[in-house]
């Protein structure tokens, strides 16, 4: 008997923030992340102390903004999110558009940095660059978060050949012979009915008890 564990897909992830400076319009932008196909996995109001703030942007320690950086950070109470959706990180970062605000409303005029920011430094929200940001991000703003890790392209090609493949094909070979008049609602009921992840119940003979 095959003992392989069944592996999963994960949904990507990525950390948003409301920045001090729009927090005041966080409900408008919180019903833009919604209706731009994300699920809100965790949400958070705090504020930041400077030396957390010097802590979550370590990667832009000496640069010349970086005092001014953190003292805005930790001005006034931000709103923390871990949004998931396929392709989030990228996802999130052209919908808050670029760094500068100034120059997201010249060339971005849509993105939420150019209708809520006010300039490079207060530019109204945060997205993360990377895979590995994210991970380090989200455990910060959410200590407690657990973090799985992101699927290597090769590892997601490998479960859907191996799990997911076969039993589509096989729904798509039984949906051929059938030929129902709504294929989409029958393929969907075959897929249900044979999802390989269900626990198998096997029913045996029923044994009365003797008398």
């Amino acid at each position: 008997m095959d003992q392989t564990p069944c592996r999963r897909i994960y949904v990507e992830r990525t950390l948003a923030l409301i920045k001090p400076d729009a927090i005041h319009k966080s409900e408008e932008i919180e019903d833009t992340i919604l209706k731009s196909g994300f699920t809100i996995l965790q949400k958070r109001k705090l504020q930041l102390s400077p030396e957390q703030c010097s802590d979550f942007y370590a990667d832009q320690y000496g640069k010349l903004f970086f005092p001014s950086l953190t003292a805005f950070m930790s001005s006034g109470p931000i709103i923390a999110f871990t949004l998931a959706c396929d392709n989030a990180i990228a996802h999130w970062k052209s919908i808050i558009g670029p760094v500068n605000s100034t120059k997201a409303r010249e060339t971005h005029p849509e993105c939420l940095r150019a209708k809520y920011g006010t300039s490079d430094l207060k530019n109204a929200l945060h997205g993360s660059e990377s895979f590995h940001a994210a991970e380090r991000e989200i455990k910060f703003m959410f200590p407690n978060s657990v973090i799985e890790p992101f699927p290597t392209r090769e590892a997601t090609e490998e479960y859907l050949s191996r799990y997911v493949k076969p039993t589509l094909l096989s729904g798509l070979t039984e949906l051929c012979k059938h030929k129902p008049l709504k294929p989409c609602i029958w393929l969907a009921d075959w897929l249900i009915k044979h999802n390989p992840n269900m626990p198998q119940i096997c029913e045996g003979a029923i044994v009365e008890d003797a008398e």
